[in-house]
């Protein structure tokens, strides 16, 4: 067998530690943050914009998670979907990792700092909102809602960085993309919902208990009535309702893969959100082509 080189090692720790290996949790921030583009350009984003919120998404999704890993590293190894994590196992320090995280954040504040005033004001908000996040879960069965507002916040600062200023439908964008990622963590915390029970962690999924899909299901139809207040707001056309109405579909699907409630499914679940932020991109991108 070949052995491994120390730097393949490193890469591999650094790889795992901010996820990059796992890009889901990416395409989660980039799918609102685009949306959110797309109507405050009427379909022709800044291409300088568009650059810094894609690059910055990939950069604050990644000290996120170093952050969080560093939150929970004396949990994590009681937790069997985590336990292999780099600060569990002792593969990286927890100064180091501090480190990695200050790196990520002058890179990304380093191009929101080429876009306006408003924007980087709204970006200090948004890099605290990744810092307090990942220690909600031991104070709050609401950590899902937290995590909404953190990847959430892309959404004010595209509007800031490409139209100058938050307009309501903003706001109605912002409330949408919250509830969507309560929906999607909560399906995630289902999967680790019997060793939280354990170790007690804080979660959704915890607080729910039995009625957790009946609620996730209240929380799918609020989602898509926001975005349909969105829709009116933006004075959106049929291919921007046809794209809702796919997504439904994807949500009723949802509810019906996770009747078992099973570790597999509730982990399909959430990972299948990803096509749902597709979807509704489609429909934005399509409805503005085609006015």
């Amino acid at each position: 067998m070949t052995e491994v080189s120390a730097p393949t090692r490193r890469l591999d720790v650094y790889l795992r530690l901010t996820r990059l290996n796992k890009p889901i949790g990416i395409f989660l921030v980039l799918w609102p943050m685009l949306w959110a583009l797309w109507f405050a350009a009427r379909g022709l984003p800044d291409p300088w914009v568009l650059f810094v919120f894609v690059a910055g998404a990939v950069l604050m999704r990644s000290a996120g998670c170093v952050m969080n890993d560093f939150a929970d590293r004396g949990i994590d190894g009681h937790v069997e979907r985590t336990k292999g994590r780099p600060l569990a196992t002792g593969e990286i320090s927890a100064r180091r990792a501090l480190l990695v995280f200050a790196v990520l954040c002058v890179l990304a504040f380093a191009l929101v700092l080429t876009l306006n005033g408003l924007t980087i004001a709204l970006s200090v908000i948004g890099v605290g909102l990744a810092v307090l996040y990942p220690f909600t879960k031991r104070a709050t069965h609401w950590p899902q809602m937290f995590l909404g507002a953190a990847f959430g916040w892309a959404v004010p600062m595209a509007f800031a960085a490409q139209s100058g200023g938050v307009p309501i439908g903003a706001w109605l964008l912002f409330a949408a993309t919250l509830v969507w990622a309560l929906i999607y963590d909560t399906f995630y915390a289902m999967v680790d919902r019997d060793d939280d029970l354990k170790i007690g962690v804080k979660s959704t999924a915890v607080l729910w208990g039995r009625y957790d899909r009946a609620i996730i299901g209240l929380c799918q139809c609020l989602h898509f009535a926001l975005l349909i207040a969105v829709g009116r707001a933006f004075d959106m056309g049929a291919l921007y309702y046809l794209g809702l109405a796919l997504a439904v579909v994807v949500a009723v699907y949802h509810q019906w893969l996770t009747r078992r409630r099973d570790r597999e499914s509730c982990f399909a679940a959430f990972m299948q959100h990803n096509y749902v932020g597709g979807v509704v991109f489609a429909g934005i991108v399509l409805d503005f082509v085609f006015q």
